[in-house]
């Protein structure tokens, strides 16, 4: 853990958070943006499945969000991985990704995580790539859903990552 990291506190988010979630990956600029609703509504709904980092005086700086698959519920589906810019480049995505996973491996039996990143994302192809290298899990690569399925105009393939299985 970084000096950076040591003054981090990593916890569930609340809908006090959802707010300050929304804006944070608003500015992201890279992320796909939901409603300000929606991430009232996953701070609400999926806390057990998602992280906040927060600063010293307790305000969100970084976020993943998650939720389990119902189909596979030993496998985390990360939506969104967002650090606000001020606080990029200290491994904060990584502490908040290792922490989520471990927390939801303790307490859902999680052993594999699963994502998806569109071509290019290199911070995210490299975030998941590191993240199963420093676990000794399989990653695998499979385009999910293909440019044409989407049907509001231009989207690049989403590519799911599968990672796993784990132990922590």
């Amino acid at each position: 853990m970084t000096a950076a990291q040591a003054d981090l506190q990593i916890d569930r988010p609340t809908v006090a958070d959802g707010a300050e979630l929304w804006r944070i990956a608003r500015d992201s600029k890279v992320l796909d943006l939901n409603s300000s609703y929606s991430y009232l509504l996953w701070c609400r709904d999926f806390a057990a499945t998602s992280a906040v980092a927060r600063d010293e005086r307790g305000e969100p700086i970084g976020f993943v969000s998650g939720y389990l698959r119902p189909e596979s519920p030993r496998t985390l589906l990360v939506w969104q991985v967002a650090v606000d810019a001020s606080h990029r480049g200290r491994g904060l995505a990584a502490a908040l990704l290792d922490g989520l996973a471990a927390r939801t491996a303790a307490e859902h039996g999680v052993d594999t995580v699963e994502t998806t990143i569109t071509p290019g994302n290199t911070a995210s192809e490299r975030l998941f790539t590191a993240f199963a290298e420093r676990h000794g899990a399989l990653l695998e690569r499979e385009v999910l859903f293909d440019a044409g399925q989407f049907p509001d105009g231009p989207h690049d393939p989403e590519v799911l990552y599968r990672i796993g299985p784990f132990a922590l």
